[in-house]
């Protein structure tokens, strides 16, 4: 799917300060974040934090502040130095809006410092958690971090989280200095998520529900995202006509009729996709034909403040699928498989050897690059150790990966290099 350059170029500044590389101080306490946290008034006695990769709400009431998530690990010394540059009240309440490591690693640096909030979340934070304990390598793996000070790429042990002194189930109340904050629980990313209105500021803290581009409930290598509840909290949170909400990631969204059309254009997106996914299966249709026949309204491809630059429409309809299906793609063959590699060598033995798939791949690239990935992939299969496949799966791939806007599929695209770099160095011990 192709966007105008100046949409992904506006696109990316509401990103933010995310860089991939930064994923590898999501866990490690040791990090100083070097740059200095932007700091947005949101209104009165209310602040947008951005210490890194993340976004912090802020709120100061006459009894104490409530502070909406509290960064990366990394954050932490940052986060705690701004937090202090805006108010001396104490920390009274820490909500995290959902159990992504982003959102609840850096509370270490105020707990270090004295700091003695009561920890709210949604009840599933918990077992968001223990996943983590439980999934620490593969999420490690997948994050392409790097072990840190400590030896560990990700959280492993109960000590490793600041865990929640307070939960809840639907809703929750709760009165700070005579003032109130409703949390509500929401699903989108996770199905832990909490958003906090603040009505007397009309403000939203919304977590990752609103970030400013496509929502990231598609992710090829995370667990289930929940496309249709996502928009069910687009629609509650308009309902409220807040006059800012705190995103998540990247810039204060404002103006309420503004808010209006982004919220109820985004709950539109997704049940664009979740409605068309459904019809798909209740036909009969293959995976694939469900996902190639899905076509996206201008009205949502071109909303400037929804833009594919993390996650992607196609994505989301297979993460609907697997939702509603099993992992089987319909394909009998692909049932009972045999290996990807016995089957890349029968057919380079077809097409004549590995050369002639490298060949091929190599002449399809400048007509159909995701044909010649395929051709690429196939021939580096047969044969890992033949280094003009492992440069035509790193080229070709590579190639497109920058015909993508979405981070999601530039990351994993390239992870071609990632095999043919370990198949380079196996190949020398």
């Amino acid at each position: 799917m192709a966007f105008p350059e100046n949409q992904k170029k506006a696109a990316r500044a509401a990103f933010g300060l995310f860089n991939p590389a930064q994923g590898v101080h999501i866990f490690s306490r040791a990090h100083s974040a070097e740059q200095q946290p932007v700091v947005v008034e949101v209104a009165p006695r209310t602040w947008l934090i951005q210490p890194g990769m993340v976004n912090v709400g802020l709120f100061e009431t006459d009894e104490g502040l409530v502070m909406v998530d509290a960064g990366c690990a990394g954050d932490g010394p940052s986060l705690l130095a701004a937090v202090r540059s805006l108010s001396d009240k104490p920390l009274h309440t820490v909500v995290y809006t959902h159990g992504h490591s982003d959102h609840c690693f850096g509370l270490w640096a105020f707990l270090e410092a004295g700091e003695k909030p009561e920890i709210v979340a949604h009840e599933n934070v918990i077992a968001h958690f223990e996943r983590y304990i439980k999934t620490a390598g593969l999420n490690g793996h997948i994050n392409r971090q790097q072990p840190g000070p400590d030896g560990k790429r990700w959280a492993e042990k109960p000590d490793d989280f600041d865990w929640p002194t307070r939960t809840y189930r639907d809703t929750l109340e709760i009165t700070v200095g005579g003032e109130r904050f409703v949390l509500r629980h929401g699903k989108g990313e996770t199905d832990d998520a909490t958003w906090v209105w603040a009505p007397e500021r009309r403000v939203i803290a919304a977590g990752d529900l609103l970030t400013g581009y496509f929502p990231n409930a598609g992710n090829p290598r995370k667990v289930q995202r929940f496309a249709e509840e996502w928009a069910d909290a687009a629609e509650e949170m308009a309902a409220l006509r807040p006059l800012a909400v705190i995103t998540g990631h990247g810039e204060l969204a404002t103006g309420e009729e503004a808010l209006q059309d982004e919220l109820t254009t985004l709950s539109g997106y997704l049940r664009h996709i979740v409605d068309h996914t459904l019809r798909g299966l209740n036909e009969g249709l293959m995976h694939d034909e469900i996902v190639d026949s899905l076509e996206i309204p201008d009205e949502y491809r071109l909303h400037p403040r929804l833009p594919a630059v993390y996650d992607q429409p196609e994505f989301v309809c297979r993460n609907v699928i697997r939702r509603y299906s099993g992992w089987w793609d319909g394909y009998p063959a692909n049932l009972l498989p045999a290996p990807y590699a016995d089957r890349a060598r029968e057919i380079a033995a077809l097409a004549g050897g590995v050369d002639v798939l490298v060949a091929r791949a190599r002449e399809l690239a400048d007509t159909d690059l995701a044909l010649a990935g395929h051709l690429a992939e196939w021939a580096f299969w047969a044969d890992r150790n033949d280094a003009d496949a492992q440069a035509a799966y790193v080229d070709i791939l590579e190639r497109r990966a920058q015909q993508q806007s979405g981070l999601m599929a530039q990351v994993g695209l390239r992870w071609s290099k990632q095999y043919a770099d370990l198949a380079a160095q196996e190949a020398t011990r």
